[in-house]
C-alpha cells in the first residue's frame, strides 16, 4: 500500500475510534435521544436561535434570535408526544429603552426566560446588560447592571439566563478573561446582584442555556467545539438552596458533530413523568450549519 494511502487509512481509522467512544460515552448518558427536526421558515431574519422556552405542556414556544428578534409558535405532537409539526405564529423584533428596533451590538441577544405573568427577559452580548420586556413590542426595561458585568470578555458575556421558581434570576458569563477552574453564578433578586457560588469547569466546556426545571433543580447546557468534528454538547444539573450550590452530574453528554450548534435549553416534564431536554441549535444564519429542534428525555 502507498504510505499516502496508508496514513490516510490509519488517520480515518483513528476518527472513527474517537467517535466510537464518544457516540459510547453519551449512550451511558440518563437522558435517552427522543427527535431532532429541522426549523425552516421563509420568513426575513429567521435563523440564529440560541434560547428557548416552552410552556409546561411542552407545546407553546418562545424562541429568541441573536439578533434581536423574538419568535412564538406551537410544537405540534403526537399521542407520545412526539414532534410531528413546527408551527410558527410570527416574529417580533425587540425595541431598545427608547421604544426603538434593536439594531447592532445593542441587538446581541443570547439568553432567555419567561416570568408567571408573561415578561419575557432576555440576556445580551458586547452591549451587556438584561432587559425585561413586558409584552412582545414594548420598550426594553434595563435590569441593574452586575458589578462584574463590565470586566466580561468581549463576545464571551451573558449567554445562559434562567428564572428560579422563587422569582430570583440566575446568569453566567461563558467564559472569563483570566482562565480558571471555576464560573461565577449571579443572582438578581430584590433588585440586588450577588454571586452566591461559582460552578467547576474543565477543558473546552462552555455554558451557552440554562433552566430550572419542573423538579426546582437548575440544568446547564454546554457545549464544546471540536475542531473540524464539530459542537459537542452536554447538560449538567444541580440543586441550589439558598447560598449553595451542589451536584453538577453529566445527564446528557453527545458525540461531536451529533447535533448543530446547541444554545437554548427547556426543561419540562411529559404526561409519563419524564423530564425532557428540549434544546435549539444556532446556525449563524450560515448555509453550512444547522438550525434545528432537538430533544432527549431522561425517564422518571
Amino acid at each position: 500500500m502507498p504510505h499516502r494511502s496508508r496514513s490516510a487509512l490509519i488517520a480515518g481509522l483513528a476518527l472513527l475510534l474517537v467517535l466510537g467512544v464518544a457516540m459510547g460515552r453519551a449512550d451511558r448518558s440518563p437522558a435517552r435521544f427522543s427527535q431532532g427536526l429541522p426549523l425552516r421558515e421563509d420568513a426575513p431574519d429567521f435563523g440564529g436561535f440560541s434560547a428557548l422556552e416552552l410552556d409546561a405542556s411542552g407545546r407553546e414556544f418562545v424562541a429568541l434570535s441573536d439578533r434581536g428578534t423574538l419568535w412564538r409558535g406551537t410544537l405540534i405532537r403526537d399521542a407520545n408526544e412526539q414532534i410531528t409539526d413546527i408551527r410558527f405564529a410570527g416574529m417580533t423584533r425587540l425595541h431598545g429603552p427608547r421604544g426603538r428596533p434593536l439594531r447592532g451590538e445593542a441587538a446581541d441577544s443570547e439568553g432567555l426566560a419567561v416570568g408567571d405573568d408573561g415578561t419575557v427577559l432576555v440576556s445580551f452580548e458586547r452591549d451587556v446588560r438584561i432587559g425585561a420586556f413586558v409584552r412582545d413590542m414594548a420598550a426594553e426595561l434595563t435590569l441593574p447592571r452586575g458589578p462584574a458585568f463590565s470586566t466580561l470578555t468581549k463576545n464571551k458575556e451573558l449567554e445562559a439566563l434562567a428564572l428560579a421558581p422563587d422569582g430570583a434570576l440566575y446568569t453566567l458569563p461563558e467564559d472569563l478573561p483570566k482562565a480558571g477552574t471555576s464560573l461565577p453564578v449571579w443572582r438578581l433578586r430584590n433588585g440586588q446582584w450577588t454571586e452566591p457560588f461559582s460552578i467547576s469547569r474543565a477543558g473546552g466546556w462552555k455554558p451557552v442555556g440554562a433552566d430550572f426545571g419542573p423538579d426546582g433543580r437548575f440544568y446547564l447546557l454546554e457545549r464544546d467545539l471540536r475542531g473540524l468534528l464539530g459542537f459537542a454538547a452536554r447538560v449538567r444539573v444541580f440543586e441550589i438552596s439558598g447560598e449553595t450550590i451542589a451536584g453538577g452530574q453529566v445527564v446528557l453528554q453527545t458525540p461531536p458533530g451529533r447535533h448543530g450548534n446547541l444554545e437554548g435549553l427547556a426543561v419540562w416534564r411529559d404526561r409519563s413523568g419524564a423530564i425532557r431536554l428540549t434544546m435549539v441549535a444556532d446556525d449563524n444564519f450560515s448555509a453550512f450549519m444547522r438550525s434545528e429542534i432537538v430533544e432527549y428525555s431522561i425517564n422518571p
